[in-house]
């Protein structure tokens, strides 16, 4: 059976159910992270379960939301999470180390792995090929415990890309082209995954931006393959031994389909009150 992306990295972490659009599946859960503004619930729903370590590959916890310190609750609940990382074996990210979704996808991310952030731009970690899911507080302690993660099966959106950037467009203008086609609607319930021979002129900085963006679609995740600029990107992190490539199938299907020419763009602006309201 021919697979895309998306399919790929599914099948490889199905624990239950079958890829059918529309029915319940559960998937293996390889990472996490949480940052303050949710993570302070989520460790004390895991703490609530008596567990004594995390059962993820990798679990982080980002001190980067609510970082004033006029009065005693946001140092009071730094405080707790960096305990709960040193008892519990999560890595802990100080205030000033970076926003959450940006420094996971520098130091962490990995081709093929899945991602649960409680954070709704975890999606960010699709630039590197991952499965990298935005949800609740509950959903991270849980696959912190080392539980499936349970969700309808997506549908998955093919994004055709050709062509290259002309002057003055930029990653965020490609993604204002899809919302304002889709709507802030329109990716509800699918997996966007670009491919096609366009995506080999996107940088992984450009990938990041597309994927981080997919939360306005209100898409379950961003997808992207796994390819020489990965390599690339990897290779200046210092991480490249994690690199793996991971493509579609060539004559992978899609449940819906997309097609940008990357030459004909051009730039664009969201303007109130909503990211599709696009000119």
């Amino acid at each position: 059976m021919s697979l895309n992306v998306a399919q790929k990295l599914i099948a490889s972490h199905l624990v239950s159910g079958e890829m059918k659009p529309g029915t319940e599946i559960a998937i293996r859960i390889d990472q996490t992270f949480t940052q303050d503004a949710t993570g302070t619930l989520a460790y004390l729903e895991f703490e609530a379960m008596d567990i004594p370590r995390v059962r993820t590959e990798l679990s982080v916890s980002y001190v980067d939301h609510n970082l004033l310190q006029t009065d005693y609750r946001n140092a009071d609940d730094h405080q707790f999470l960096q305990s709960c990382a040193a008892k519990y074996g999560a890595v802990f990210s100080r205030p000033g180390n970076g926003v959450s979704h940006q420094v996971h996808l520098e130091r962490f991310c990995i081709p093929g792995k899945t991602l649960l952030g409680s954070d709704s731009h975890t999606c960010t970690g699709g630039a590197l090929g991952m499965l990298a899911i935005g949800v609740g507080g509950m959903d991270v302690a849980m696959a912190m415990a080392g539980e499936p993660f349970s969700l309808i099966m997506p549908r998955v959106m093919g994004v055709k890309l050709e062509g290259k950037f002309p002057p003055w467009v930029s990653a965020k203008d490609l993604i204002l082209e899809m919302l304002r086609r889709h709507t802030v609607k329109g990716g509800v319930g699918k997996i966007i995954e670009y491919y096609g021979s366009g995506v080999a002129n996107l940088s992984v900085g450009d990938r990041a931006n597309i994927a981080n963006m997919g939360a306005e679609l209100g898409a379950t995740t961003t997808v992207f393959p796994s390819d020489a600029n990965t390599r690339k990107y990897l290779f200046a992190q210092g991480r490249e031994d994690v690199w793996t490539e991971i493509a579609a199938d060539p004559d992978a299907r899609y449940d819906e389909e997309d097609y940008i020419d990357l030459s004909k763009l051009e730039p664009l602006i969201a303007c109130p009150v909503s990211p599709d309201n696009v000119v």
